[in-house]
């Protein structure tokens, strides 16, 4: 069995001085947002093995904000293939990590992100910024994941989880 995470980075800052579209940092609410998905996958003993991020920074920096905020001590890849990618590079990528990692994270984009989740299983799927998918396949090796052999098991849009979350709890 396997378990992949799809998180699309978290709320980034047109507005912020950036060279390019590629280094577009996160907003402060985006910054709260990486943070409660990091210690909602720690609350719920689901901290990946394994993690896969984007190069981009919004992707990168949301990926380094859950791992700190959920202390997850797992290794993370940074790789410039999930930057401006479609959807079958992305699974290429999926395809070749480790078997040893039980539960992978990959951090990226939209469109391609619900894309992804709609080719591995089925159905129509919107991941706004920030959202969280867990999908699992009866596997054992990552280079058997096939389009239509996942289940959504859950998708958690940020929203969602801070109206739930005590007051006071977001800036850890």
């Amino acid at each position: 069995m396997k378990r992949l995470y799809l998180m699309r980075h978290a709320k980034s800052d047109w507005d912020a001085p950036a060279n390019d579209d590629h280094e577009r940092p996160l907003t402060p609410r985006g910054v709260r947002a990486a943070k409660l998905m990091g210690r909602l996958l720690a609350a719920a003993g689901q901290a990946p093995d394994a993690v896969v991020a984007s190069s981009a920074v919004r992707a990168r920096t949301t990926v380094e904000l859950m791992a700190a905020a959920g202390g997850w001590t797992c290794p993370v890849r940074v790789t410039r293939s999930l930057y401006e990618s479609g959807p079958e590079s992305a699974l290429a990528e999926i395809r070749k990590q480790p078997d040893d990692a039980v539960s992978l994270l990959v951090a990226g984009h939209e469109p391609t992100w619900s894309a992804l989740v709609e080719a591995l299983c089925g159905g129509r799927v919107r991941m706004v910024t920030g959202a969280l998918a867990r999908i699992d396949f009866a596997v054992d090796r990552w280079a058997d994941v096939e389009p239509g052999g996942g289940w959504l098991v859950w998708l958690a849009p940020p929203k969602l989880l801070q109206a739930a979350e005590p007051k006071g709890t977001d800036e850890r």
